[in-house]
């Protein structure tokens, strides 16, 4: 397959033996999986079905795509044209998927701005010492090296959340923050170490930091690099380009973590401190003079601030006072900046959008308002949507149920009805088995599964009676090194979608049926029926 005569090398992953490198001389060997995380693709699953399903429309050629091994060997012995029409599908399907989502685009366009190899997975470190590292040098310097002792930086300013159902809050969002800190107020590394100079000789006036630190107003890389990478990225908008736009913005979002890395040979606490800590500032000033205007802040989240209005106001009201803060915010800190430091401001807030109702809950068990943890209501002229953050709604990890029901539920409170029939009607529907099919789990395994002895939950015990069954089958067991699984919880406990074991004839029957209705509805094949009645 390579373009030599020499056989393909295999290399394991010295942190994970059940993960490795192909190399095949002349050419690149680039992994799906790897090269959407790289795009900051978030999903429930990658899987090839998963993925192709998503976003294609179409997935594997096999009738039972979540038990395909033993159907894959039966038509090995007894139908090769089928398992190869099988393989093919799937060589199209990935090829397919990476140019639909323009992967090689993104990863070639990385590659030539980071330095990094296409087939390189994270890597921002490096990334960053290709950019940064050069012109270094020019300057007449040469880096340290990696720290020995590396002190924990401060993270993102997260604001005590006032608890309530309200009507029209505004959320302002600070435009890139991080990197915009970084050009405002010059953090570099090359400018920490001329600026603390500085400060001791009295010379220049370095801008002041966090936790000791200064920087130099002239002799600095990182912001000149960020304005560089800013531009490119406006142009790529402009122009409609998403692979090279997407690769622009993760690698500016990525020099803030460099720098708060240990990994890097810039780590440096002052650095990092004087990003996150200026933020911590930028967003309690912000709500000062937002509140000085009379409107109150219930919360602020890194970039964000929440600003409850008038609840008789009009949407077209409330969007009116969201641009008049925009502008006059842009303008206070643009003032502030210039008077307080004598620096130009490239921090910029914008008007995001109006949640005509919003509610923030509280922390389960307490009266203090929950961080990270919202839902609202957005109206525009033509449609309405439900917007979840941190809630069941969004979480992978809880059943269709609760996903549906948290969905309804905020729909009618969202629009002054009373929800209390359908929670009876819910209530009562669960208990008589109505819906059974909707109250799976899904978890991942994040360890291996013998890596679990002190505690065991729901998901490893399930886990561990599934492939209890594969081997009781001649199966291989399909949870040992990680992964997804999909589980119940029955008067014995949870127990595997897969393999829900049962104490009487009559609950084996309810089973039976409550199985046959998730095989039917996976595409599976009934002898999962008969399996259970057996």
């Amino acid at each position: 397959m390579g373009r030599s005569e020499k056989e393909i090398v295999w290399r394991e992953n010295v942190n994970d033996s059940q993960q490795g490198f192909v190399s095949l001389e002349g050419r690149m060997v680039i992994d799906g999986i790897s090269s959407l995380k790289a795009e900051s693709y978030n999903l429930d699953s990658f899987s090839l079905e998963n993925v192709s399903q998503k976003y294609l429309g179409e997935g594997k050629k096999t009738q039972n795509v979540d038990d395909r091994l033993q159907e894959i060997i039966d038509d090995f012995h007894h139908n090769k044209p089928k398992l190869a029409e099988y393989n093919i599908q799937d060589c199209i399907l990935v090829w397919k998927i990476f140019e639909k989502l323009q992967l090689m685009d993104f990863l070639i366009f990385r590659s030539q701005l980071t330095g990094l190899e296409l087939d390189r997975s994270g890597g921002s470190v490096a990334a960053f010492n290709h950019l940064y590292l050069p012109r270094l040098h020019r300057q007449g310097y040469i880096s340290p090296n990696l720290p020995k002792n590396a002190v924990a930086s401060p993270g993102g300013f997260v604001m005590d959340s006032k608890p309530g159902l309200y009507k029209n809050v505004l959320i302002l969002d600070f435009k890139s923050l991080y990197p915009s800190i970084i050009r405002t107020f010059k953090i570099d590394p090359l400018g920490l170490i001329v600026g603390l100079h500085e400060q001791v000789q009295h010379i220049n006036q370095p801008i002041p930091g966090y936790r000791g630190a200064f920087f130099s107003r002239e002799k600095h890389i990182l912001p000149e690099l960020i304005t560089q990478l800013w531009q490119q990225r406006d142009i790529a908008k402009k122009d409609k380009d998403l692979a090279r736009s997407q690769t622009i913005k993760i690698l500016m979002n990525s020099f803030y973590g460099v720098l708060g890395s240990s990994g890097c040979a810039f780590y440096d606490t002052r650095l990092a401190s004087s990003i996150t800590l200026r933020g911590h500032f930028i967003m309690q000033q912000t709500a000062k003079w937002i509140e000085a205007q009379g409107y109150e802040v219930i919360y602020g989240d890194t970039d964000s601030t929440f600003v409850l209005l008038k609840p008789q106001l009009l949407l077209d009201q409330c969007i009116e006072i969201g641009k008049d803060l925009e502008q006059s915010i842009n303008e206070q800190w643009k003032n502030y900046l210039e008077t307080e430091f004598n620096l130009p401001c490239y921090l910029e807030i914008e008007f995001e959008t109006t949640f005509c109702r919003f509610l923030m809950p509280t922390i389960r068990g307490s009266k203090m308002g929950s961080k990270k943890r919202y839902a609202g209501l957005v109206k525009t002229e033509n449609q309405e949507t439900l917007l979840f953050k941190g809630l069941e709604n969004v979480r992978s990890d809880w059943t269709i149920l609760a996903k549906t029901f948290q969905h309804q539920l905020y729909q009618m409170i969202f629009h002054d009805q009373n929800p209390s029939d359908y929670i009876r009607e819910t209530v009562q529907q669960i208990y008589s088995g109505q819906w059974d099919e909707q109250l799976v789990y899904r978890k991942r395994l994040r360890k291996k599964l013998n890596s679990y002895v002190k505690n065991t939950p729901p998901q490893v015990k399930a886990a561990k009676i599934a492939d209890e069954h594969n081997r009781s089958l001649g199966r291989s067991p399909k949870y040992q090194n990680k992964g997804w699984i999909s589980y119940v919880f029955t008067q014995s406990g949870p127990q595997p979608v897969d393999h829900v074991t049962a104490e009487s004839v009559d609950d084996a029957i309810k089973e039976a049926d409550r199985l046959l209705y998730v095989a039917k509805s996976r595409g599976k094949h009934c002898v999962i029926y008969e399996e259970v009645q057996q």
